[in-house]
């Protein structure tokens, strides 16, 4: 089934729904949903069980290597192994390195999925081939502290507010974890993401975000 076209909110929504809801990824993403993490499967084995993949420069005959971390991280270790997957198996060679943080840089991901014809497989790669090295990715990333989470995403829809987008909604506090804002409900029309106004107010306000915060809302 084809991958439906995901605007960067709903993204976002998908994004959380993987942490939350381990179980769903598989099935949803076998359907053409959203992510999710590793189901039940320990941090370290889920690691190890992912092959390493070629690089875009390995698979395309050069020999520049990614950029790595002064201090390698098993966050970034996982999330790298993806992102190679992607660029030799998944059908996106130009998918970003992950930040130095070990963290995915959903700013740029959603760059690229916004291209025309370039959304689909651009969460688990073209048919969910690299489904796998996704869940071992998104199980490795550092926990986040969900007051700070909260009082970020709640720094960040003020900005949004502050720059146009109006009816950008704040966060909201559930079970403990930091939901996010954005539009009033899921499929509200209240503001347009693919709108220049929309998309300056993004940049203006990105640096509100924590790591790991830039594709939650």
């Amino acid at each position: 089934m084809r991958f439906l076209r995901t605007p960067p909110r709903t993204t976002a929504r998908l994004r959380m729904a993987i942490v939350v809801a381990v179980p769903v990824l598989v099935f949803s993403v076998a359907c053409g949903g959203g992510d999710d993490s590793a189901g039940g499967a320990k941090k370290d084995d889920a690691i190890a069980d992912v092959p390493d993949a070629p690089s875009a420069s390995a698979a395309e005959g050069g020999s520049r290597p990614s950029t790595r971390p002064a201090s390698r991280s098993a966050s970034y270790d996982a999330h790298m192994k993806y992102v190679q997957c992607m660029r030799a198996k998944g059908g996106y060679k130009d998918f970003p390195d992950p930040k130095l943080s070990g963290y995915f840089d959903w700013t740029k991901i959603n760059e690229i999925g916004s291209r025309p014809g370039r959304n689909e497989g651009i969460k688990g790669g073209e048919n969910g081939v690299c489904v796998n090295e996704l869940q071992a990715a998104l199980t490795a990333e550092p926990e986040i502290d969900q007051q700070k989470a909260y009082e970020s995403m709640l720094a960040h829809a003020k900005c949004m507010r502050d720059n146009g987008v109006s009816q950008f909604t704040n966060p909201t506090m559930s079970g403990g974890k930091a939901q996010p804002g954005g539009r009033p409900n899921p499929t509200s029309r209240a503001f347009d993401e693919e709108s220049p106004s929309y998309k300056q107010a993004r940049k203006a306000c990105e640096t509100k975000l924590l790591d790991g915060l830039d594709g939650m809302q």
